[in-house]
């Protein structure tokens, strides 16, 4: 059952606490298989159990700093897979801490977490789009400060459902 308090996602947009908001989805759409590579979003009811933020770049916020050498494993043979580890990491892996501004903020989804299941995904993530309705590798992206509006407002009972 939806609450009034879910950010919900479909192809067409989001809707949180009676707004409606562009945002991107996966490149292979919405899925309800999810596998690692696939591009696509998983369909369900996602928890978002953290927060990240680059506190040289963007004001403070609730959540967790992203320091240099922050990275997430993305190596589905490797205990770590889809967590947060730390430079120097030989496993395959992405960068917190990126040129661009796409992970300035990003919150964490329960997608595959904290009990990760090789293959089935990792990464999927709320961050900021590349360009409108620009698609992600599976991750649901917003505009900057739609994503900064909604990260102050969520709460531990907001969830992310995409549809």
């Amino acid at each position: 059952m939806i609450k009034p308090t879910d950010i919900v996602v479909t192809r067409w947009g989001a809707r949180f606490l009676g707004r409606r908001f562009p945002c991107s989805i996966g490149k292979g759409g919405i899925t309800d298989d999810k596998r690692e590579g696939d591009r696509a979003s998983p369909r369900g009811i996602h928890t978002m159990p953290a927060l990240y933020y680059r506190a040289d770049r963007i004001p403070a916020l609730a959540g967790e700093k992203i320091k240099p050498g922050d990275l997430w494993c993305d190596a589905g043979d490797h205990p770590d897979y889809n967590h947060l580890v730390r430079a120097p990491f030989k496993a395959s892996h992405e960068k917190m801490r990126r040129a661009d501004r796409l992970y300035d903020l990003v919150i964490i989804t329960d997608w595959n977490w904290p009990m990760a299941t090789p293959g089935k995904g990792s990464a999927i993530f709320v961050h900021r789009w590349r360009k409108p309705r620009h698609p992600t590798e599976g991750c649901v992206a917003f505009r900057a400060d739609h994503l900064r509006w909604i990260a102050e407002r969520i709460t531990p009972a907001t969830r992310l459902v995409i549809r």
